[in-house]
C-alpha cells in the first residue's frame, strides 16, 4: 500500500504534484536540488492555496493540513523510505538519468518509481535503474496544471508490472485524478494530440488567419476550453515546449516540426509567465 509519497523537481509542476498528494493526507517530500529550492516550491503550493481561499474553494484549516503533509528537502536521500517517487525534473534526459540513478540508488527495494516525462520513452528510462526495479518503474503524465487538471496518464513500460500499474492506478483515483491507461510512445497521448493543435494556432497566427487573442476566443467560446492555447502555452514554458517539440519531431516527422514561433520567443526570452512574458506580456520581468 502506498502511503507515502515523494515528488522529485520543485518547480511549477512538482510542486503541483506533490499538492496533489498533500491535500488528500499523504505525507509528502517534496525535493529539489537545494533546500532553498524546495522550500520555494512549498511558497507556490501556499499561493495556490490562498486562491482557492479566496476563491471560497477551502477554508484555512485545510490550507494548514495540507502544508503540514508537505517536507521540503535538498537531499534525495531524504525520500529513501517513500512508497511512490515521482520525478518531475527537467524534459533533459542526461538529467532525468541521473535522478533516477540515485532514486533507484537510495531508495528502498519496495518504492515505485514514476515519471512525469511528457515525452520520452518509459522504457527507456526504466534503462536508469537496476534490473530488480524496472519492474516498479512506471510514467505518470500529469496534465498542467495538475492541481487542478485530472488526466493523469499511465503508461506502462515494457518491464513495468502489472501490479505496479494497477497500485498507481488506484492510488490516483483516491486522490481524485482520472487516469487513462496509455501505450509507451513518444508523446503518449496527450502531446500528439496537443502538439498537433498548438502547430495549427501557431499557424494561424503565421499566416494572419487569426491574432493570438482571437485563437484564444475560439478555444474558449467554441471550443470549450477552460483557457486560450495561447495563454497554456505561456503556463507550460517556451522552453519546455520547443524541447518537446524537438522530440516528437525526431520520432515521427514533418507533422511535428517545431514552430518558428515558439523558437523566435524562446530565442528572445520570452518563456512565458515565468518570465513575464510569452505570447501576452504579464507586467512583469524577472
Amino acid at each position: 500500500m502506498i502511503k507515502k509519497v515523494g515528488v522529485v523537481g520543485a518547480g511549477m509542476m512538482g510542486a503541483e504534484i506533490a499538492l496533489c498528494f498533500a491535500r488528500e493526507g499523504y505525507p509528502t517530500m517534496l525535493n529539489d536540488i537545494s533546500l532553498e529550492i524546495a522550500e520555494n516550491g512549498k511558497k507556490k503550493q501556499e499561493k495556490i492555496l490562498d486562491k482557492s481561499i479566496s476563491k471560497g474553494k477551502i477554508a484555512e484549516e485545510d490550507k494548514t493540513k495540507t502544508l503540514e503533509n508537505v517536507h521540503p528537502t535538498g537531499d534525495i536521500k531524504d525520500l529513501a523510505d517513500c512508497d511512490l517517487v515521482i520525478e518531475a525534473v527537467l524534459e533533459v534526459w542526461d538529467v532525468k538519468k541521473s535522478v533516477h540513478e540515485n532514486l533507484d540508488k537510495y531508495c528502498k527495494a519496495e518504492t515505485i518509481i514514476a515519471t512525469n516525462t511528457s515525452s520520452i520513452s518509459i522504457s527507456k528510462l526504466a534503462s536508469c535503474v537496476g534490473a530488480e526495479r524496472k519492474g516498479q518503474f512506471i510514467g505518470t503524465h500529469f496534465n498542467s496544471p495538475a492541481s487542478v487538471m485530472k488526466l493523469v496518464e499511465v503508461i506502462p513500460g515494457l518491464l513495468t508490472e502489472d501490479e505496479t500499474a494497477e497500485k498507481v492506478t488506484e492510488l490516483l483515483d483516491k486522490i481524485g485524478k482520472v487516469p487513462v491507461r496509455v501505450k509507451d510512445v513518444v508523446g503518449f497521448g496527450l502531446n500528439r494530440i496537443f502538439h498537433c493543435m498548438y502547430a495549427e494556432a501557431c499557424r494561424l497566427v503565421e499566416e494572419g488567419v487569426c491574432s493570438v487573442e482571437d485563437v484564444d476566443k475560439i478555444c474558449k467560446y467554441g471550443l470549450g476550453h477552460p483557457m486560450g492555447i495561447f495563454a497554456l502555452l505561456d503556463i507550460t514554458g517556451h522552453d519546455l515546449n520547443l524541447e518537446v517539440d524537438q522530440i516528437m519531431f525526431e520520432a515521427y516527422g514533418e507533422r511535428f516540426r517545431p514552430s518558428p514561433q515558439i523558437q523566435r520567443l524562446v530565442d528572445s526570452g520570452r518563456l512565458g509567465r515565468k518570465t513575464g512574458a510569452g505570447f501576452y506580456d504579464y507586467g512583469e520581468k524577472k
